[in-house]
């Protein structure tokens, strides 16, 4: 993680007043309520999910400026998406409506082992997302752009505009920050293409939020060691490790670990969006690696514990207390 002295901020008299702005695509999301399989349901709850909106929306709930960045069709879905964010704190207002592409949906099927899930995403609004997005002024005016792997599989152009604003840097300011978030299912059409673009755009990145295990089948490292000596020098690393805990690097080489708190489990899908920004408001608050780690698993813990892609965010006041545990106190503390 990076220290409060080396984050960079716009210069003074710019537009900053956005702490974090987010590309992506969201979707509408439709699941059961009742936990059971979708293929047993008459009704499904109506929702909307997407990796980096998700970022915004935990970030906005724990008092930070977010603005989410993308485009969406100019249908119910789309209105459902840009009323839930918004609803949420979320700065909605550089998103674009597609007159002639539909807004993407997913669905949620539970199951003993997780909950499976099926896009229905192809040629939707944001898979038209292009380079000429890089030239928003909300961009420049962000201490932070928050981005994923995602975006760089869902088409060509997209990939296009992932590479100018991670690897290119063609917007001078905001601070970079990567999820990897490797979708194997999204890279059918150039399967062997995800492992060196991946690699390229993390490396591009000032802070990487990768998976050990996602890293393994990317790129056959084992360790969070071997993830960082790939990477290399210059960037600040996350490497979660599922119910183990996550390790940090500095831009300095020093290295922080914290364990995962034992958690109650419910579904799965949203926990690594949420392990993000926490990670990222500990950096715009300039906390220690140790408390950004730790607020990581915290916001992590809430995802995992319900269905919604988004939970309600802890109090202020509960989130310190954790942070302020000793490591004892801390490696017994469980999550429900």
């Amino acid at each position: 993680m990076l220290t409060p002295s080396s984050f960079p901020r716009p210069p003074s008299g710019s537009a900053a007043e956005t702490d974090v702005v987010c590309v992506g695509e969201t979707m509408a999301v439709l699941g059961p309520s009742d936990g059971g399989p979708l293929a047993d349901q008459r009704a499904l709850a109506l929702g909307v999910g997407g990796a980096e909106s998700n970022v915004a929306c935990a970030l906005a709930g724990l008092g930070h400026r977010a603005a989410w960045l993308s485009r969406v069709g100019d249908d119910p879905f789309g209105r459902r998406v840009l009323a839930d964010l918004a609803g949420r704190g979320v700065d909605v207002s550089a998103v674009q409506t597609d007159p002639d592409r539909l807004t993407g949906v997913y669905f949620k099927d539970p199951g003993p082992t997780g909950t499976r899930t099926y896009y229905y995403r192809r040629d939707s609004a944001a898979a038209a997302m292009d380079v000429g997005l890089a030239d928003h002024p909300l961009l420049r005016g962000a201490r932070v752009l928050h981005l994923s792997g995602i975006t760089a599989a869902l088409s060509d152009s997209c990939a296009e505009l992932v590479t100018h604003l991670v690897s290119r840097r063609t917007v001078a300011g905001p601070f970079v920050s990567f999820d990897v978030n490797h979708r194997p299912a999204l890279w059918r059409r150039h399967p062997h293409a995800a492992a060196p673009a991946l690699l390229e755009l993390a490396r591009g990145a000032d802070l990487v939020f990768v998976g050990r295990d996602e890293a393994e089948s990317l790129w056959g490292t084992r360790t969070a060691g071997e993830i960082r000596e790939l990477l290399g020098p210059g960037r600040a690393l996350v490497v979660k490790d599922a119910g183990h805990g996550a390790t940090a690097y500095g831009t300095d080489g020093a290295e922080t670990f914290v364990p995962t708190p034992a958690t109650r489990i419910v579904e799965r899908v949203g926990a690594g969006d949420a392990f993000a920004a926490g990670c990222l408001s500990a950096l715009l608050e300039g906390r220690t690696p140790t408390h950004g780690l730790r607020l990581g698993h915290l916001l992590a813990a809430a995802t995992l514990s319900t269905r919604e892609d988004v939970p309600a965010v802890l109090t202020r006041d509960t989130l310190d207390g954790h942070l302020a545990l000793d490591d004892v106190a801390w490696s017994t503390l469980y999550m429900t």
